[in-house]
């Protein structure tokens, strides 16, 4: 059994190995010098989701404000990698390389291969709005020398961040640390400070006032209370993400008085603990009901522990709590781009009674200041208008 089981995982590398030459390096680049011979259709918009099979939050003002500018051909293209399998995918990736040939722009939001593997058109421009703000823990090629990441070698054999031509973020403050991620001197890709498209739905009321509905209907109890989030960021790889730990039956005894506890799991995370019955009025993990951004409009007090919604959070200037029980083993994992303990504006704690104790007291002790200064720092570029930003960089003169 042991000799299968090897044999087993050595067929299933050399498998895949064989699968990504072949589609990265053979048939994509093909497909697409083929159709690129082609005229570019001016009218032609790409919205590009690497991971899902449905139109991300990541994409909705993006998606309205181009609909709203014209008769843009909107094309889009759901890759659904790590669902779909390696036909699913093959499938995928030929479509989207076709549409790709003749598009004026394209969008993505995360790392892309496909987008990465061909010579791309210099009438194409390809606009990475990437789907976190700020700048908190490492990835891409910031992440080559530690656990989580892969080596530069092959980063650069299968690249994730070529033919970009401009990387949106949330600030000024952040662009140097994008431009290590993403390689941007090697790839000729420009970081610009315009803001992240999708934070300009917190400058509108009409979808505040919508999304606590869309709350109170998922989880009644919600409207009559005040409400934490707890919204952790997965460990450990993509394929097995696990998800962080709290202590609902504690936080159930000393606080349901006053509060409610919504959870919201990273998406990576396929196997959630399951909130006990016993806490049910208190407590709902609304993980795969509510978006993330209708949760972070309801949430009278947000901890999270190295998530980037921190940064989102910040322009309501509530209070964060930082609950890192684990920093040590994370840190060595991951790693951060700033120092943890300097950039975070509220509490590091370490157990479940720190945070009680502080939620307790938060009326005194939440210190408003640090997290507008935060925002100022971090999220500058976010004033309700980055989308438009972004449309006139893909498609203006």
């Amino acid at each position: 059994m042991k000799i299968k089981r090897v044999l087993k995982k050595y067929y299933n590398k050399a498998a895949s190995r064989i699968y990504k030459f072949a589609t990265l390096k053979v048939i994509y680049p093909f497909v697409y010098n083929l159709y690129k011979k082609k005229p570019i259709d001016e009218k032609k918009v790409l919205l590009i989701e690497v991971r899902s099979l449905t139109l991300t939050d990541s994409y909705a003002v993006l998606d309205r404000e181009l609909k709203a500018r014209g008769d843009f051909k909107i094309s889009y293209q759901y890759l659904g990698e790590t669902i779909v399998g390696i036909f699913g995918c093959l499938k995928r990736g030929l479509a989207c390389i076709k549409e790709l040939a003749t598009a004026k722009a394209a969008f993505i939001t995360d790392a892309c291969q496909i987008t990465s593997c061909v010579n791309l058109r210099k009438e194409t421009r390809l606009v990475q709005i990437w789907h976190a703000c700020g700048a908190f823990k490492k990835f891409g090629f910031s992440t080559a020398l530690l656990k989580f990441g892969d080596s530069e070698k092959r980063m650069l054999k299968y690249p994730y961040y070529k033919n970009i031509s401009y990387i949106t973020v949330s600030s000024p403050e952040v662009v140097w640390a994008y431009e290590q991620a993403m390689n941007s001197s090697r790839f000729k890709s420009k970081v610009v400070p315009v803001g992240i498209s999708r934070t300009d739905l917190f400058f509108e009321k009409d979808f505040i006032n919508s999304s606590r509905e869309r709350v109170y209907k998922a989880f009644p109890n919600a409207r009559d209370k005040k409400v934490i989030l707890y919204a952790p960021t997965f460990r450990g790889k993509v394929r097995s993400a696990r998800t962080g730990i709290i202590d609902i039956e504690q936080f159930y005894q000393e606080l349901s008085d006053e509060y409610v506890l919504i959870i919201k799991h990273h998406p990576y995370v396929k196997d959630p603990p399951i909130v006990d019955e016993n806490y049910k009025e208190f407590a709902a993990d609304l993980s795969k009901i509510c978006d993330i951004e209708d949760l972070l409009c309801v949430a009278d007090i947000c901890i999270s522990d190295y998530s980037s919604l921190v940064f989102e959070y910040s322009l309501f200037e509530r209070p964060l709590i930082f609950f890192a029980y684990d920093i040590e083993s994370y840190n060595d994992w991951r790693g951060f781009y700033y120092d943890y303990d300097e950039l975070t504006p509220g509490p590091v704690f370490m157990t479940d009674d720190e945070i009680i104790e502080y939620i307790k007291h938060i009326d005194e002790r939440f210190d408003r200041q640090a997290v507008k200064e935060f925002r100022d720092k971090f999220m500058s570029s976010c004033d309700g208008n980055a989308t438009n930003r972004i449309i006139d960089l893909a498609l203006g003169d």
